[in-house]
């Protein structure tokens, strides 16, 4: 069995959308078994032979301060939930709580996995070959160093080993490309530069399937498995990208509504129109992997519907049955001279 711990009353809009994607989830995936954290009023309507209740008097607020949620808070059903991850009684939590305090609570009670300096938040955005493009960090890091950006393709690499397969079987090589200005390698800032020389590094030592520089549009071309930025480009690149699939929406009802003309060839062109739709429905990529950490914990959108959430507990789930945790350490492991010899010239400032 598969224990998923979930924060039932996050997000904007808590157990209204949680309770029924639990409940849909577990009807897909009869090897799962759920711990339901939350108000035990708000869940006590819900009842599954795979389903437990477990109690947490608090809510962390989505504009709740981190210090608020960390401190203050230590009852709150989204620490309860990440504590049943360290605890053992699950393999993975899941919140669509604040992800600044998310990644504040589960950092101080999870820890980081052993030569990771800082969590990273990885998710998947559709692309032209009709999989989908793993980028990281999407916005856990907004000020990242060289050395950063080289864990975050190292954590990336296990993460798609476990998502991606390939003739049936996990991809154990995975691409990365380093989001640039240009493919060139003397484009770019000096940490993008610096990162560039690490991942090359990284490539020749065997710990990385480095493909080189790419540029934004090459996200959605799907030229690599992964692409690794600092947290502020990934966030800008995730809400461009929700935002897109929202004005494509928006203009296609507008056309419907002004000229009737347009169902006649709607109806023709229907098939692609759906095919299209559910392709570039983010929701559908819903389920942030919060990478680093000494156990999974798995962000959802906030404003995620039930269709969304219910995305988010299937990632959560391929991650524990694939043991991404194990394959994240390895990988870490592996990498070890690289990194250690990397952070061994990094000089500090007095």
């Amino acid at each position: 069995m598969i224990t998923l711990a979930v924060d039932c009353m996050g997000g904007d809009h808590g157990p209204r959308v949680t309770l029924p994607a639990c409940r849909r989830f577990l009807e897909q995936h009869p090897d799962a078994q759920l711990l339901l954290v939350g108000q035990s009023d708000a869940l006590a309507g819900f009842k599954h032979e795979r389903a437990r209740v477990v109690p947490a008097a608090e809510v962390v607020g989505m504009d709740d301060p981190i210090e608020v949620a960390l401190r203050r808070k230590r009852d709150s059903s989204m620490r309860v939930a990440i504590e049943q991850v360290k605890d053992g009684a699950a393999q993975a939590a899941v919140s669509a709580g604040n992800t600044g305090a998310l990644m504040a609570i589960a950092r101080y009670v999870l820890k980081t996995v052993e030569g990771v300096d800082r969590p990273a938040i990885a998710t998947q955005l559709p692309n032209a070959k009709g999989g989908a493009t793993t980028v990281l960090d999407l916005g856990a890091n907004v000020d990242c160093t060289a050395e950063h950006l080289l864990q975050f393709a190292v954590m990336g690499s296990a993460l798609v080993s476990v998502l991606q397969h390939v003739d049936g079987q996990p991809d154990p090589n995975p691409t990365v490309g380093l989001l640039n200005i240009g493919e060139e390698v003397i484009k770019g800032n000096e940490v993008i530069k610096r990162a560039g020389e690490l991942l090359r590094s990284a490539a020749e030592s065997g710990d990385l399937n480095f493909h080189g520089n790419v540029e934004g549009n090459d996200i959605f071309k799907g030229t690599t498995d992964i692409v690794v930025c600092d947290g502020f480009v990934g966030n800008v690149a995730l809400k461009t990208t929700e935002g897109l699939a929202s004005m494509i929406g928006g203009f296609l009802k507008k056309e419907f509504a002004r000229n009737p003309l347009t169902w006649i060839s709607a109806l023709f062109a229907l098939p692609v129109l759906l095919a299209f739709r559910k392709r570039i429905d983010h929701r559908r990529y819903n389920g942030a992997a919060l990478l680093g950490l000494r156990g999974l914990v798995f962000k959802s959108h906030g404003s995620a519907d039930e269709l969304a959430f219910r995305h988010a507990l299937s990632r959560a789930y391929d991650a524990a049955r694939n043991q991404l945790l194990q394959r994240v350490e390895a990988r870490i492991a592996h990498a070890a001279p690289l990194l250690n010899s990397v952070a061994a010239t990094v000089v500090t400032p007095a």
